[in-house]
Parts: structure tokens; C-alpha cells; sequence
């Protein structure tokens, strides 16, 4: 039988360690860019959804229902390498910590998979901004994504 718990834990402790990685490599300058020629986000809201879907789903578990949409990132913050990689830290451990308690309900464990499937859509974007920038491709995401590391 599959601990889908555990597997939730893992695959999220994945996630969040391919974004260290890319946040580790990133510049103020880099987290402001965009994609060139098309409409799109800052590198940086990429962050910023994250940390806020992080905080956002797991207080809407703890609630019983959604209690709305909020970041701690604020102001500059996402342009700011080391203020990310700070939140992608903490997030990250509640995360975890939230995954490892009993899920109180069906609800809990939907949100659960639905802010991995955020995460794992933002990869997918940012993986557009590897080549279109370019911008450095971390080996963990060369690995997990088989991606080429060079253009």
C-alpha cells in the first residue's frame, strides 16, 4: 500500500529543494527580468506565489476553509535573493510540518495535492525562463527535468 502521506512529504521536499537551487544562482537584476518580446511576470513573482500558496494552503487547512490569498513577501522582498531563499526556507519547514501531522480531513489532503501541482506548474514556467533569459539551469533541475544545460 502507498503511504500517499509520505509520498506528499517527499515529492514536496523535491519541489522545494529545486527552488533553492534556482534561488541560490539568482541576482537581484535576474529576479526582476522578464521574458523578452511576450507578456509575462518578473522572475520574482514566481517566488512570490510560491512562498504565498505555501502560506495560503496550509492556513486554509488548518482553517477548515479558504481564508484568502497572502504573501510575507512584501515590497522588494522577491527581487531580494537572500529574503527569498529565507521564506522558501521557513514555508518549506511548515510545509513539512503540516504534511507529517494527521490530515483532519479529505479537504486537507486536496489542498495538500493542489499546492504541489501549483509548484510544480510554476517549474514548468520558470523552465520557459531558463531559455528565453537564459538564465542559468541548476544541475538538479538539469537532472530532474532532462533538460539541456546549455542553449
Amino acid at each position: 500500500m502507498i503511504d500517499w502521506t509520505g509520498l506528499l512529504r517527499e515529492r514536496h521536499a523535491a519541489a522545494n529543494e529545486l527552488y533553492l537551487d534556482l534561488i541560490g544562482t539568482l541576482t537581484p537584476e535576474v529576479l526582476r527580468s522578464r521574458l523578452p518580446r511576450v507578456r509575462s511576470s518578473p522572475v520574482s513573482n514566481h517566488f512570490w506565489c510560491v512562498v504565498g500558496a505555501r502560506e495560503s494552503y496550509r492556513r486554509a487547512a488548518l482553517a477548515g476553509s479558504w481564508q484568502g490569498f497572502s504573501c510575507s513577501l512584501q515590497g522588494d522582498e522577491d527581487e531580494d535573493p537572500a529574503a527569498v531563499r529565507a521564506a522558501l526556507l521557513r514555508t518549506g519547514a511548515e510545509i513539512s510540518d503540516w504534511l507529517s501531522a494527521p490530515m483532519p480531513d479529505d479537504e486537507a489532503r486536496r489542498l495538500a495535492v493542489r499546492l504541489l501541482e501549483h509548484e510544480t506548474q510554476h517549474h514548468g514556467q520558470l523552465i520557459r525562463y531558463f531559455y528565453a533569459l537564459p538564465l542559468p539551469v541548476p544541475d538538479s533541475w538539469v537532472r530532474t527535468y532532462v533538460l539541456e544545460d546549455s542553449i
